[in-house]
């Protein structure tokens, strides 16, 4: 029992580690769009390519997390929280203006 106890302790650990980084990627992801949404300046074909890539891939990520059993409910709500902000920056990005998000 008290392998099983670690074993899910680790897991937990883990799972909270890979969720961190995960908002950190979204929180970098968000600010570059923002900084280029409020400066309205025109973007590369490359920065359109590189922000739909990565939003492609961390909403493929996100979106594929299962919730194991053990979650604790503030787990669970992390990951319904990284789905939601996912999808609302997809959202931004896609409704930027067209000078802006040349895309």
């Amino acid at each position: 029992m008290k392998r099983q106890n670690e074993m899910v302790e680790s897991f937990v650990n883990a799972h909270r580690t890979f969720i961190t980084n995960l908002e950190h990627s979204i929180r970098l992801l968000k600010e570059d769009i923002d900084e280029t949404a409020e400066m309205g300046r025109m973007c590369t074909d490359e920065w359109c390519l590189a922000v739909e890539h990565n939003l492609d891939e961390l909403t493929k990520v996100v979106y594929s997390i299962s919730e194991p059993r053990w979650l604790t409910v503030e787990d669970s709500k992390r990951v319904s929280t990284l789905r939601r902000s996912i999808h609302d920056l997809y959202a931004k990005y896609r409704s930027m203006p067209r000078e802006v998000a040349c895309c």
